[in-house]
């Protein structure tokens, strides 16, 4: 599975990168790594014993090299090993060999609900009690960003970002949706649909959502969805935006299922997580059992406190369609009037669903958009939060704490609730106005 026998990770704060450092860690590699800054994950790591410096002159005598997409190639510790001749890895190629030393592995693909569904299928084996081991590109309530429990089955998200799901052979490719984003990356939804039909193609078996328009191409494929597929929902129902519903598989009623993680969104993960438990052989029972343990992800709409005594929830969405998702459910839980603020996620997501993003958010009161989280990418105008607030009538731009304070304070009264978007630090911010 893996040739070298220590490994330095650039960039090892990040979820994925924490993850896979504590999985070679287990494995009886020497692991350190780097970050720019200090954050949950880089002091989790030096709990758990996992070397971490801060900066990026650190000199590395590990043999292997690990490096994100979000690493610039001329980042200096990059340039230094590749002048000792140390072997230079992507993540996503780690993640690939990784992969390679399991005998089950499940692949979890889409625009959104990676890490929902990810986290549901974990809780099918925990409570299957199969030997298995997850890398989750979120927090899981109880299982956190990784949990290693055997050896024989591997959960993962699938990426694809940089088409870095290519490096993943999988036994079951679970394909959630193919919305078009990163558009950095690929050209039209044709390209992207593409690169889907090759990580499709790399699997023993694949599940696909009928309600995709574009998937239902995918041949050879086992269906889920709400209005369609093999595997659906029957007689759905809602207590306080959790849903229960009876799974049925190609018409037949097989088992009720009652979720205990917010948002309709859910029910379809959940299918998803069930179509690819039943190719893995599960019963019914067992897998409803797993689903009904699930209790949520740290930023899928997560109340993380108060606000002049209403509740903030942070959630992750940051593609219009999720926004969409979010605002319905929030909609839902909200008495009074529903507060929105929202972090653009990089500028060529913001300049190339500018009409979308326009769209979902003049559906709000008096919406805060906060400064553009770049990511990896440099500043562009056109992408800008204060473009976005600029098409906006009554938007509010802000860009620091203190503004954002400010304004909220302004705004809310009794019985609104907050409602917190976005995939970048704007979930550090938020908490650090709470009351």
């Amino acid at each position: 599975m893996l040739n070298e026998r220590s490994y330095y990770f650039v960039g090892i704060g990040g979820v994925s990168m924490s993850a896979l450092a504590r999985l070679l860690k287990d494995r009886g590699c020497r692991v350190r790594g780097s970050d720019m800054q200090e954050g949950a994950f880089t002091r989790r790591l030096r709990e758990e014993g996992i070397s971490v410096f801060i900066g990026e002159d650190e000199e590395i005598t590990e043999d292997a090299v690990v490096y994100t997409g979000a690493i610039a190639f001329g980042h200096p510790q990059l340039k230094a090993a590749r002048a000792a001749g140390k072997r230079l890895i992507p993540r996503a190629e780690l993640l690939g060999e990784v992969a390679g030393g399991f005998r089950h592995v499940i692949s979890v693909a889409g625009c959104h609900g990676k890490t929902t569904t990810s986290s549901m299928l974990s809780h099918i084996l925990l409570m299957g009690k199969r030997p298995f081991t997850c890398h989750i590109g979120g927090e899981d309530l109880a299982l956190g960003n990784y949990h290693s429990a055997g050896g024989e089955y591997f959960v993962t998200e699938a990426c694809e970002f940089g088409r870095s799901f290519l490096s993943l052979h999988s036994e079951i490719a679970v394909i959630l949706n193919t919305d078009l984003d990163h558009t950095d990356c690929y050209k039209n939804e044709e390209e992207l649909f593409r690169a889907y039909l090759q990580f499709a193609g790399q699997a023993e078996k694949v599940v696909i959502c009928d309600d995709d328009l574009r998937a239902r191409h995918i041949p050879h494929a086992l269906s889920f969805g709400l209005n369609g597929g093999d595997i659906r929902a029957a007689d759905l129902r809602s207590a306080g935006e959790r849903y229960s519903f009876t799974v049925t598989e190609r018409g037949i009623p097989l088992v009720r299922i009652k979720l205990n993680a917010v948002g309709k969104v859910m029910v379809t993960d959940a299918l998803a997580a069930f179509a690819a438990a039943r190719l893995l052989g599960f019963s019914a029972e067992e897998i409803a059992c797993g689903l009904e343990s699930f209790r949520g992800v740290g930023r899928r709409f997560e109340e993380v406190g108060t606000f002049c005594g209403v509740p903030v929830v942070c959630d992750y969405a940051h593609h219009p369609r999720e926004i969409a998702a979010v605002l319905e459910t929030a909609r839902r839980k909200c008495a009074g009037t529903l507060r929105v603020v929202f972090q653009p996620h990089t500028y060529t997501r913001t300049r190339d669903f500018m009409s979308d993003f326009v769209s979902v958010l003049k559906t709000v009161e008096n919406p805060i958009i906060y400064k553009t989280y770049a990511a990896r990418e440099p500043f562009e105008a056109e992408g800008s939060a204060y473009m976005l607030t600029a098409r906006i009538p009554e938007a509010i731009y802000v860009q620091t704490a203190e503004q954002l304070k400010k304004r909220l304070s302004r705004l809310v009264q009794k019985d609104d609730l907050v409602l917190v978007l976005g995939a970048g630090d704007i979930f550090d911010i938020a908490k650090s106005i709470l009351d």
